[in-house]
C-alpha cells in the first residue's frame, strides 16, 4: 500500500463531536512526508482534552478541526477513546516528540522548518537548541507573534519573512485554541506547505517546562505534572475541564448524549468515519 492509500485508510474517532484520526507517530510522519512531497497545503492539529472541551464552547474551533489535514491524538484520553472503538494501534502523538522526530529524521533531511510562537526570544532559543541537537536541521526562520491580534503591518511582516524563508513546515507554538485559529487564518496567506500546532513544545525543548516520565504519560497523568509546574496558569484548565470531559464522554458512550461529527472533504481523500454516539 502506498503512502496516499495508507493515509486515506485512517478513520476518525468521534470524541464529543471532534474527529480524531486513529494514527500513531509513524503513520503521522508518513502522512506529513507525502503531503510535503505533493506540495499541497494543510494544517495539523493535535487534540487533547483541553482542545476538545474548547471546541464545545466555540463552534468555530470545531469547524477548524474539521478542516484540518490531520487531527492527531495529543492526549491519552483521546487514545483511550480510539481503543474503546477498536483502534488498538492508535497511539499518542505528543507535540514535542513529533517535532523532534520530524526535525531529526533522515527522511525529512531536506525539509525546511520555521518556528512561530512563544514570547520574544523563545523561537530563536528553540532554533539554537534544535541545531545543537540536530546539526543537519534546516531551520530557515523564526517569528514571535504578539499575544494580541496582529495588525495588518505585522501580518505583512510575517508573510514577508515566510516568503523569504520558504519553509516546508511552520511549527506553531501557541496555546489552544489560539494556535488552531492562527493556522486556519494564516495558512492561505503564507508560502508554506504545512503548519503544525504543537502547543507547549517550544517551552519543553527550551527547558522552560520539564517533561514527564514515560509512566506518567502512559497513565494519562501528564496534566498533573504540568499543573504542579504552572498552577496559577493551568488550574482552571485542568480542574474544570478534566471532570467535565469525563462526564461528557460517559454520556456519549452510554448513548445518552449524541455529538454530531462535522465532516469535510480532505486533501488526502475521503476518510471513513467511526461515529461514536452520533
Amino acid at each position: 500500500m502506498n503512502e496516499r492509500a495508507a493515509a486515506r485508510s485512517f478513520e476518525q474517532v468521534n470524541v464529543l463531536g471532534v474527529g480524531v484520526h486513529a494514527v500513531d507517530m509513524q503513520s503521522t510522519a508518513s502522512i506529513l512526508r507525502m503531503h510535503i512531497r505533493e506540495r499541497a497545503k494543510g494544517y495539523v492539529c493535535l487534540a487533547g482534552v483541553h482542545g476538545i472541551m474548547e471546541a464545545q464552547r466555540q463552534l468555530s474551533l470545531k469547524t477548524i478541526f474539521a478542516d484540518a489535514l490531520l487531527v492527531a491524538p495529543d492526549g491519552m484520553p483521546t487514545v483511550w477513546m480510539g481503543r474503546l472503538n477498536g483502534f488498538s494501534r492508535m497511539r499518542r502523538v505528543f507535540g514535542p516528540d513529533l517535532m523532534a522526530n520530524i526535525i531529526g529524521s533522515e527522511e525529512f533531511i531536506n525539509c525546511t522548518h520555521f518556528f512561530c510562537g512563544g514570547a520574544p526570544g523563545v523561537a530563536e532559543n528553540l532554533r539554537d537548541q534544535m541545531l545543537r541537537r540536530f546539526p543537519c536541521a534546516r531551520i530557515t526562520g523564526t517569528y514571535s507573534p504578539p499575544f494580541r491580534p496582529m495588525t495588518s503591518i505585522e501580518e505583512m511582516e510575517l508573510v514577508a519573512k515566510v516568503r523569504l524563508a520558504e519553509p516546508d513546515i511552520i511549527w506553531v507554538g501557541l496555546s489552544t485554541p489560539k494556535q488552531e485559529k492562527f493556522m486556519a487564518r494564516y495558512l492561505p496567506m503564507l508560502d508554506t506547505r504545512l503548519m503544525i500546532g504543537v502547543g507547549a513544545a517550544f517551552l519543553f525543548h527550551t527547558g522552560a517546562i520539564q517533561d514527564s516520565p514515560a509512566w506518567i504519560k502512559q497513565a494519562g497523568l501528564q496534566w498533573a505534572h504540568r499543573l504542579i509546574q504552572e498552577p496559577v496558569r493551568l488550574w482552571k484548565r485542568y480542574l474544570l475541564n478534566n471532570p467535565l470531559f469525563l462526564i461528557c464522554v460517559f454520556l456519549q458512550i452510554l448513548g445518552w448524549k449524541r455529538y454530531r461529527l462535522e465532516t469535510r472533504e480532505r486533501p488526502l481523500g475521503q476518510m471513513s468515519v467511526t461515529r461514536l454516539g452520533s
